[in-house]
This record gives C-alpha cells, sequence and structure tokens, in this order.
C-alpha cells in the first residue's frame, strides 16, 4: 500500500506543515522544536511503517505515529494554556489530531485483518 495514496497521511502531513508555519516565529525554541518534531513524526513514521516488509513492523510504526499524535495533543494543550497557541487555532489541531488517531487506529485493525507477514 502505497502511503501517499492514504489520506491519514496526507492529513497528518498538511498539519505538521500548518504548524511549521504558524509557530515559524516562535521564539521559544526548546517548545516549538519539540512541538514540531511530534508533529512532523506521525507522517514520517506512517510512510516508514507501511515501507516496511513485514507486518509486525508497520504495525509497529504505525503505533509510533499514534504516539506522537497524542504526544503533539498535549503539547497544543500546553501550547494554549502558556499562550503561544490561539486557542481556536490549537482546538483546530486538536480536531484534526483525534481525526487522524482514528484513521491510525483504523489502520492498525486493518493489519489484524489482512496480516501481510
Amino acid at each position: 500500500m502505497a502511503y501517499e495514496n492514504l489520506d491519514v497521511w496526507k492529513r497528518s502531513s498538511r498539519l505538521c506543515v500548518d504548524i511549521y508555519k504558524t509557530l515559524a516565529q516562535l521564539k521559544d525554541h526548546g517548545f516549538k522544536d519539540q512541538l514540531t518534531r511530534s508533529a512532523l513524526s506521525i507522517p514520517s513514521n506512517l510512510a516508514e511503517g507501511l515501507e516496511r516488509e513485514s507486518g509486525k513492523e508497520q504495525k509497529r510504526f504505525v503505533s509510533i505515529a499514534r504516539g506522537s499524535a497524542a504526544e503533539l495533543k498535549t503539547q497544543i494543550y500546553i501550547g494554549i494554556e502558556i499562550g503561544y497557541i490561539t486557542k481556536d487555532k490549537g482546538q483546530l489541531w486538536i480536531r484534526e489530531i483525534k481525526d487522524i488517531n482514528a484513521m491510525i487506529q483504523g489502520l492498525m485493525k486493518s493489519f489484524d485483518r489482512f496480516p501481510s507477514s
């Protein structure tokens, strides 16, 4: 399955780009770096996992992407509270992460239904 064709990869990539662009001027480089790394990890791990040969490896990387989504959501909540992220933008991102997580969960279930190795 080509990861570039998956909506979950496309949406998580777009979310990552939006986060990078929105936080481009943020001076707290530690916070910005942590948040952008979490965002970048989601589509990157989806891509890496789906290029793996074994179903076990695929599922492991997709699971890492899911964990990165949870990490990102936590950082967004904190970013809202400390005033780095507007409440409207943060809530939009959180809704998108919830949708992406649901899609990742469905992808993981598909590995169980259609094991490749």
